[in-house]
């Protein structure tokens, strides 16, 4: 709660409430106080106890708070019921208009110096800058939030640490996002904080940058901390999203069934929760596996219709990289030309600040369809710019494939030397799978065991 305010402005306060009621001086003062009192206080000339005070909200039928502060009686409870309609709002893909309910929320919270109705009006307002794909915008947000729960218990703090995190792997930069998550999974776990929710929050969201960096061991094992979390956690949505992230370590291992039923369990629960973004992402990452498969087919429908999704959801940054994807399936279909309109429709809404590992993506694509074309000088422009934006985010993962995509480009263009250069900077990337030159992994949570399946009664 705020401090009080200044006695000038509860005087005048609790004159113009004493008037709206139609009581004197002494009607308000006894039997207590004396009018003489009330009058002293009403000029602002003196600072009223906590019990004059209670007295007089008492008489007056309002609560303290309002008398103290000026807070209106049962605001909290309207304004956690307002974030409640932002978030479904912001569920149905309407990211703008929950923006504006999450911004009138917050402007009224924090003129009544409600922190922490203030800290989730601004964590709504980074989700929704992050589904926009205005990225700077969205680590902006999530910096204030954490800044007004400065004091809080580190869970609480937790989703605005994801959120910054978040903001930075997709602005391409991995390293940075790891380390906030793992840097924030190790003080929970050195210092005891088992919350089941924060930890699962956090190690789904460490697996993706963790893939693109090729660190799939250590991907592999975040996948493993959080489905042995599951069990504990108490946010169905935060389940579904720990089921999407773990899907990418499951298909990385080739187990394509398991990652294939993973996925329709998020997706089962994000269409139960209404979350059309979530569940869009679920179609996104289906039609991924299908085409990791050799589903073509499969792969096209789901990607169509993850691309449809996220179009009315206005959720620009994440339909750009699904199109990506859509692109590489039209084109491992034969429909080239398809994927290179498609491709070059988004490749806009990408920068080296905004989605790089995609827009490196889309370029590598461009670069082998312009190769099929026997368009060797505009192939390597592509392959270049897509070499220079998984540099700058350390996305090992793709590096040794892209380099030596570029190697053999200008191996058979007579350019041996720089070949060579090509092939040495994927080798370097290959030397050690599945690590990366990040320092060591973070404390493990406890691995509580799996509650039993309950037995059902005989018949």
């Amino acid at each position: 709660m705020r401090e009080r305010d200044e006695p000038e402005v509860v005087g005048r306060r609790v004159q113009r409430l004493r008037a709206q009621r139609g009581l004197t001086q002494r009607q308000l003062a006894e039997p207590a106080y004396t009018p003489a009192y009330i009058s002293t206080l009403e000029a602002g000339r003196v600072r009223a106890s906590d019990e004059a005070l209670r007295h007089i909200a008492d008489r007056l039928g309002v609560t303290f708070e309002e008398l103290a502060v000026g807070r209106p009686a049962h605001l909290a409870t309207g304004l956690r019921l307002r974030l409640t309609e932002a978030q479904r709002l912001l569920a149905d893909g309407r990211a703008e208009e929950a923006a504006v309910q999450y911004g009138l929320v917050r402007a009224e919270a924090e003129a009544h110096g409600l922190g922490c109705e203030q800290a989730a009006a601004l964590l709504g307002l980074g989700e929704c800058a992050l589904e926009t794909g205005a990225l700077s915008e969205a680590r902006e947000f999530f910096e204030r939030a954490e800044e007004q729960l400065d004091g809080q218990t580190l869970p609480m703090r937790v989703p605005a640490v994801r959120g910054r995190a978040v903001a930075h792997y997709l602005a391409g930069e991995l390293r940075y996002a790891v380390y906030l998550l793992e840097s924030t999974l190790d003080e929970l776990n050195r210092g005891g904080l088992h919350d089941p929710d924060a930890l699962l929050l956090l190690y789904a969201s460490v697996i993706g940058p963790y893939m693109d960096m090729g660190a799939h061991a250590r991907a592999a094992q975040a996948a493993e901390f959080a489905l042995a979390l599951a069990p504990r956690a108490g946010d169905p949505a935060l389940i579904a999203r720990m089921h999407r992230s773990v899907a990418r370590t499951l298909l990385a291992e080739g187990r394509i069934a398991e990652a294939d039923a993973s996925l329709a369990k998020a997706a089962e629960l994000y269409a139960q929760l209404r979350l059309r973004t979530e569940l869009a992402n679920c179609h996104w990452m289906r039609g991924y596996v299908y085409a990791q498969n050799g589903e073509l087919d499969r792969a096209e429908e789901e990607l169509r219709q993850a691309h449809t999704m996220l179009a009315r959801t206005r959720a620009a940054l994440y339909r750009s990289q699904a199109a990506v994807e859509l692109a590489d399936v039209l084109h491992r279909r034969g429909r080239s030309e398809e994927a290179a309109e498609l491709l070059q429709g988004v490749l806009g809404d990408f920068s080296s600040e905004r989605g790089a590992v995609h827009a490196a993506a889309a370029h590598r694509l461009l670069g082998i369809i312009a190769e099929d074309a026997r368009d060797t000088e505009a192939a390597e422009e592509h392959y270049v710019r897509a070499l220079s934006l998984l540099e700058r985010a350390g996305a090992a993962g793709d590096l040794a494939d892209l380099c030596r995509l570029l190697g053999d480009l200008l191996r058979r263009t007579g350019r041996t030397e720089a070949a060579l250069d090509a092939y040495r900077t994927g080798l370097g990337h290959r030397t050690a799978p599945g690590t990366t030159t990040l320092g060591p992994a973070p404390a493990q949570p406890p691995l509580w065991p799996v509650p039993p399946s309950p037995v059902p009664p005989p018949l």
